[in-house]
């Protein structure tokens, strides 16, 4: 972890990992924005990339081959130890991207596996495919997935926390790095709250993205984790709304989990999940639940 500390430990670098959030930068422009040398933003760059924050690609870009950095991690999360009394339980489910157990959707949109698309784009009756359970990526215009996930919450056991990860982002015809989508999230019919992702990127080719897959479709998305707790709910540690775990009605055998971008959203700009076969984070939609370890104090 040490390369990973160093790197968060200077306020410049904190800087260009801020810059580089908005968009992807050869070292050039990184050093103009910041008002330093190329050779001093060059060190900087390298400790960033060797902390697994950013990565570099040559790029074809205005005639000339350019060093392009770019952001590799969407978050970073240190986890302190905790003393005895504060352990929990935690039970995970990974949910296929193509699990979806009910949906209204609407173009442009389309599903693939991760060797082929499944029918046609623009079309919803394919979201219906018995295909679909292979997908590992789906996108719409707007509308809503619902998925409906195991709980293993047992009567009597104390539920302390709910953190539902996936990678999503915005849906434009082709791709669009400015096409912002106010994606709302909902568990068991309770509105969570909402993000609005920023585009729908093809700056470069998802890490994950299989071969056959074009560059002019939707490459890769942000990596978000919502935690439900008895305080609030927050998106990627900051607070997105009031609701807590008592806010939610549980069922007794499954959670309800709807992604939306309601046509009444004042960015209508769609919405792409991304599974473990495509974008830059090799994961499903993964859902955790944390209950107070057996013998555990309250």
């Amino acid at each position: 972890m040490a390369p990973l500390y160093e790197a968060l430990a200077s306020d410049v670098r904190l800087h260009i990992l801020e810059l580089l959030a908005v968009q992807p930068m050869n070292i050039k422009e990184l050093a103009a924005a910041l008002g330093l040398s190329s050779a001093i933003v060059t060190m900087h760059a390298k400790k960033l990339e060797k902390g697994g924050l950013i990565e570099t690609k040559l790029v074809r870009r205005s005639g000339g081959t350019h060093k392009i950095c770019s952001l590799a991690e969407g978050q970073v999360e240190i986890t302190i130890p905790q003393t005895a009394e504060q352990k929990r339980e935690c039970h995970e489910v990974s949910v296929p991207v193509g699990h979806y157990t009910s949906f209204d959707i609407h173009p442009t949109c389309g599903l693939a596996t991760s060797e082929h698309m499944i029918g046609q784009f623009d079309d919803p009756r394919y979201f219906h495919d018995p295909q679909r359970m292979h997908a590992q990526i789906l996108w719409f215009g707007k509308g809503y997935v619902e998925y409906r996930i195991p709980n293993y919450v047992l009567l009597g056991q104390s539920l302390e926390e709910i953190e539902i990860s996936f990678e999503i982002g915005s849906e434009a015809p082709g791709v669009r790095a400015d096409w912002p989508s106010d994606i709302h999230f909902f568990l068991n019919n309770t509105q969570l709250g909402m993000w609005t992702s920023p585009g729908d990127s093809g700056e470069g080719q998802g890490k994950l993205n299989p071969a056959w897959w074009s560059v002019k479709l939707n490459q890769y998305g942000w990596l978000k984790i919502i935690r439900i707790t008895k305080d609030g709910t927050y998106l990627d540690g900051q607070r997105m709304s009031d609701v807590k775990l008592d806010d939610i009605v549980m069922s007794r055998n499954d959670w309800q989990l709807r992604l939306a971008v309601p046509e009444e959203a004042e960015h209508v700009g769609g919405l792409t999940i991304y599974g473990e076969a495509f974008g830059n984070y090799n994961q499903s939609i993964v859902f955790r639940t944390y209950r107070a370890a057996s013998g555990s104090h309250e």
